[in-house]
C-alpha cells in the first residue's frame, strides 16, 4: 500500500509542478523577477547561458531538499515529492530548452499535433518582447486552440 501513496504523491507532484511553472512563469518571471527573465524573449548576449537558468536552480534546489530531508531525517514523503519535481524539471528541460528553442540540436523533426500545438502556442507568448501581455500557459496542458491540423 505504501507503494501505492509514493506512486501517487510522485504523479501529483508532477502534475503540481505544471501548476507552479504556469503560476512561476506568469506572476514571477513576468513580474518582480522580470529581470531574470527577460533574456529569455530577447536575446542580448553571446552565451548559451541565460539569467533565466536560475529558475531551473531554483527548483532543483527544493528537489535536492527533499531528497536530503528523505535520506537524513527519514521523511518518506520526501522521495517522491523529489522525484516528482525532478521528472517535470527534466520533463520541462526536453520539451521547452531542447525541443522548442533547440538549445541542443536534435528533436527539430517531430512534427506531429500535439509538437505542433505546443510550438505554435509558444511562438504567440514569444511574440511579445516585454513583461507585459504574454500570454502564460503550461508546458504540457497547452490550450486546445492551438493543435489546429
Amino acid at each position: 500500500m505504501q507503494t501505492l501513496y509514493w506512486i501517487l504523491l510522485f504523479l501529483t507532484t508532477f502534475f503540481v509542478m505544471e501548476f507552479m511553472a504556469w503560476f512561476t512563469h506568469k506572476y514571477i518571471m513576468h513580474g518582480f523577477l522580470w529581470s531574470l527573465h527577460k533574456d529569455h524573449h530577447k536575446k542580448n548576449h553571446d552565451s548559451w547561458f541565460e539569467r533565466n537558468d536560475a529558475f531551473f536552480i531554483f527548483y532543483a534546489a527544493i528537489s535536492i531538499i527533499c531528497f536530503l530531508l528523505w535520506r537524513y531525517q527519514d521523511i518518506w514523503i520526501g522521495l517522491p515529492l523529489g522525484l516528482g519535481i525532478l521528472a517535470y524539471g527534466i520533463t520541462y528541460f526536453v520539451v521547452h530548452d531542447i525541443f522548442i528553442h533547440q538549445r541542443f540540436k536534435f528533436l527539430k523533426k517531430a512534427n506531429n499535433r500535439y509538437a505542433k500545438g505546443v510550438r505554435r502556442a509558444h511562438k504567440i507568448h514569444h511574440k511579445h518582447l516585454g513583461k507585459e501581455k504574454g500570454e502564460c500557459f503550461g508546458m504540457l496542458l497547452v490550450p486546445f486552440k492551438y493543435f489546429k491540423k
